[in-house]
């Protein structure tokens, strides 16, 4: 699984030091994942959240929140939205 963009993710753990090595070791999994479906994703991240097309990450244990887009058949994850819990509670999942 390719993921865009890895910046995004960079650019959070720099504001956010302790988010480094989780989204770090989320990036590397991701990287090895070759989902087919929200299905497999939910197996391997029983903590991840499916709203509607977009799948929620929990970060650092619930501390911060990851939004990704999958494309399943070209087997690229879109970075939609990293931050904390409360920018997360502020944001509408489906359609950021």
């Amino acid at each position: 699984m390719r993921t865009i963009a890895k910046r995004t993710l960079r650019e959070f753990w720099l504001k956010y030091p302790d988010s480094e090595q989780p989204l770090k070791a989320w990036h590397q999994e991701a990287a090895r994942a070759e989902w087919s479906n929200p299905a497999e994703v939910k197996s391997h991240y029983r903590n991840a959240s499916l709203v509607g097309d977009r799948v929620v990450f929990n970060i650092a244990g619930n501390k911060y929140r990851l939004v990704v887009w999958i494309n399943y058949a070209t087997q690229i994850a879109f970075v939609k939205f990293v931050g904390t819990h409360k920018q997360y509670d502020n944001i509408d999942v489906k359609t950021i």
